[in-house]
């Protein structure tokens, strides 16, 4: 596996740019981005990219971009949007990526909070949002560049700017602006998703950036420049460190994927050694292989199941710390390569050397399933205010289900109320004021408040319980974590999403979602015939089937934490329709908002039972 590469500098002592320059000069053949063209992947090497950042650079500043502006970014994951973000950086400004899916408001607030001059966006879609803005008084945006050159009307393009840049490069004066950034200095300022609020700026700087991917890495043993499938958006912290500031550490290769829901089609083209997915992809892939899975014959599948005992059985003994039993691990290693390589291979899981997620609690139930083909998905947990990750399971120590233990140089503790705390070199120092200015969100000791709840075992693992401004707090005072109810519900196959409520009431209902996969897979087992998922949302059997699922969860379940009433919807919920993050988390008001009349209803005295 990976032996460390040599670092330029002491970690707190760098910054960004001094490691592309590392790369390009010891590391300049090697592949370092790649995006597809016509079908085809076309790839930069460490030395073309650091080349081209150089000339984007020059047509920034000509552009008139200066040291400390905040460049706003709205792009998907292409090139033009990873190379202006580096560019940029090389010249001290400061690049901002926004949300595709952010709304007009957002957009505005954002422009104006950031008071940044010029923006970069994709093409029409993108700049039916965005000029209205120029003519706004309120808000300083000055000039739009535009990715797709077809599509830009009056606008700056993409390639006229990078053009500009090379006519106009002087290498000594690129040389000389990244040399005199320090790393104290804003790297990236990254806007929240705006679950609860306006979206907050988290400025982060170098010194933030690069101790956090440093301490990461020390976690994760990979082969030397492995690739990174780089599907999630730029405006979340993730993928930032996984997708830009990682592979600059690792000299590692990039591979962008435009479209997010063709990821599992890249995965089983590259298969990969490393994968990222937030819960709800990890969520989405097991469905996916549950649903082939019903359609093998039994013999097969019950070769299947012994082979996930297998694998189950030793996980749990990694998980303990225990040495795995000589013929457990010649009964796994058999089953690996008979049974589950096979079909791992199939989706292009089968290299895997490292898995995590991050994000949002984890339902055990996909944890564990995955488990099972001998993949271990190593749950971590962050926030953009900490720079990513603040702990992390590893494969040498690890439990299931929480998670991890905190990285190098933070510390943890919890609040009287279970409130997760943190402070370190790698947490923020505040959010961004309008006027440029950052406002501590630490206490007098340093401590962040992370909004987060949770326990820490005896082990020093941290288990999360729920977000503190989602507890459900009953009408009796009664505490309950919806991402417990929902995650339990969703156990079932039928079940792809839930959402739970009941602040202020005396019990709890819910809203559920049909898994677009995995429930038409299960009707057509039991010969069940459905034109649509709305459709087969109204089959008696699919019906007397949810009633069972909400069941066996409220088994599971203390009394307070009982779905007392719900309804079964039939469109998924997703970050175009709003109901999603971007990061594909419950915008939990959205959805109260949305289906405030339904939610009324199951309170109601008329309630209809489904």
């Amino acid at each position: 596996m990976t032996t460390k590469l040599r670092l330029p500098g002491r970690p707190e002592e760098l910054t960004l740019p001094a490691l592309l320059a590392r790369n390009a000069a010891e590391y300049g053949a090697l592949p370092a981005l790649s995006w597809r063209t016509a079908g085809d992947w076309e790839t930069l090497t460490w030395s073309e990219v650091r080349r081209k950042v150089a000339l984007l650079a020059s047509g920034y500043a000509a552009l008139g971009v200066e040291r400390g502006d905040h460049v706003l970014l709205m792009m998907g994951n292409r090139p033009e949007h990873w190379l202006s973000d580096l560019a940029l950086v090389h010249l001290g400004a400061v690049p901002v990526t926004v949300y595709g899916t952010s709304a007009p408001q957002q957009i505005a607030h954002i422009a104006r909070h950031s008071r940044a001059r010029v923006a970069v966006v994709e093409g029409a879609r993108e700049l039916a949002r965005w000029e209205p803005l120029l003519a706004d008084s309120g808000v300083p945006l000055e000039r739009l560049v535009v990715a797709e050159a077809a599509e830009a009307g009056p606008h700056r393009t993409y390639g006229s700017l990078y053009a500009s840049g090379a006519r106009l490069h002087r290498p000594e004066a690129f040389e000389k602006a990244w040399q005199e950034t320090r790393p104290e200095d804003p790297l990236t300022v990254v806007y929240t998703s705006g679950t609860t609020g306006d979206p907050k700026g988290v400025r982060l700087t170098h010194r933030n950036i690069l101790l956090q991917t440093v301490r990461l890495d020390r976690n994760v043993d990979l082969p030397e420049h492995a690739e990174h499938i780089c599907y999630l958006p730029f405006a979340h912290i993730a993928e930032r460190v996984l997708g830009i500031y990682l592979p600059l550490l690792r000299a590692a290769h990039v591979r962008l994927c435009a479209d997010p829901t063709a990821v599992s089609g890249a995965v089983r083209e590259l298969h990969p050694v490393q994968f990222f997915g937030v819960p709800r992809v990890w969520e989405k892939l097991a469905a996916s292989v549950r649903a082939v899975l019903a359609q093998l014959p039994q013999e097969q599948r019950q070769a299947i199941e012994a082979a996930n005992d297998l694998a189950r059985a030793r996980a749990g003994h990694r998980e303990r710390g225990q040495a795995v039993p000589p013929a457990l691990e010649a009964s796994y290693a058999r089953a690996k390569e008979q049974v589950l390589d096979p079909l791992l291979g199939l989706a292009g899981l089968d290299r895997l050397v490292w898995t995590a997620s991050a994000t949002a609690p984890m339902p055990i139930d996909v944890v564990r399933f995955w488990a099972g083909w001998g993949i271990t998905i190593m749950d971590a947990w962050g926030l953009t205010e900490t720079s990513g990750v603040c702990t992390v399971n590893s494969p040498d120590a690890f439990r299931l289900g929480s998670v991890g233990r905190p990285i190098e140089g933070l510390e943890l503790r919890l609040a009287e109320d279970g409130e997760v705390l943190t402070r370190g070199a790698t947490v923020f120092d505040g959010y961004l004021r309008p006027d440029g200015s950052v406002e501590s969100a630490a206490d007098g000791e340093g401590w962040f408040p992370t909004g987060d709840v949770g326990r820490l075992d005896e082990d020093g693992f941290l288990w999360l319980t729920d977000r503190k401004k989602e507890l459900i707090i009953t009408s009796n005072g009664k505490n309950v974590s919806p991402a417990l109810v929902e995650n339990t519900v969703k156990e079932h196959p039928l079940i792809g999403q839930a959402l739970v409520h009941g602040d202020g009431r005396s019990y709890l209902v819910a809203l559920l979602v049909l898994d677009p996969e995995l429930a038409p897979a299960w009707a057509a087992a039991r010969r069940i015939e459905a034109a649509s998922l709305a459709e087969l949302a109204e089959h008696p059997a699919v019906r007397a089937e949810t009633a069972r699922a909400v069941e066996a969860a409220n088994a599971r379940l203390n009394r307070t934490e009982q779905i007392k009433r719900y309804r079964l919807l039939t469109e998924e919920w997703g970050p175009d329709t709003g109901e999603l993050t971007p990061s594909l988390k419950l915008r939990r008001r959205v959805i109260r908002d949305k289906y405030g009349d339904l939610i009324d209803g199951l309170y109601a005295d008329s309630y209809d039972a489904p």
